[in-house]
């Protein structure tokens, strides 16, 4: 197992990680999603500023990594 989150890049962003060596499979993913928080939780994500990171990322590398199941 890696050391370190293998679907970010150097600067935090979501990136595909190749997958050449895994069997083809048919998959097909549709989601639809709704987010409540307040304002100040809005404007810290928005940033990218949270205590746990950015949260932003996370939910892209969730995307990615989803649409691979």
């Amino acid at each position: 197992m890696s050391e370190r989150l293998t679907h970010l890049d150097e600067s935090g962003k979501a990136r595909m990680v190749d997958v050449s060596g895994k069997a083809a499979t048919t998959r097909e993913a549709v989601a639809e999603g709704r987010v409540r928080m307040s304002r100040g939780a809005f404007d810290l994500a928005r940033a990218g500023s949270t205590p746990k990171g950015d949260i932003r990322a996370v939910a892209e590398i969730a995307g990615v990594m989803a649409g691979k199941r």
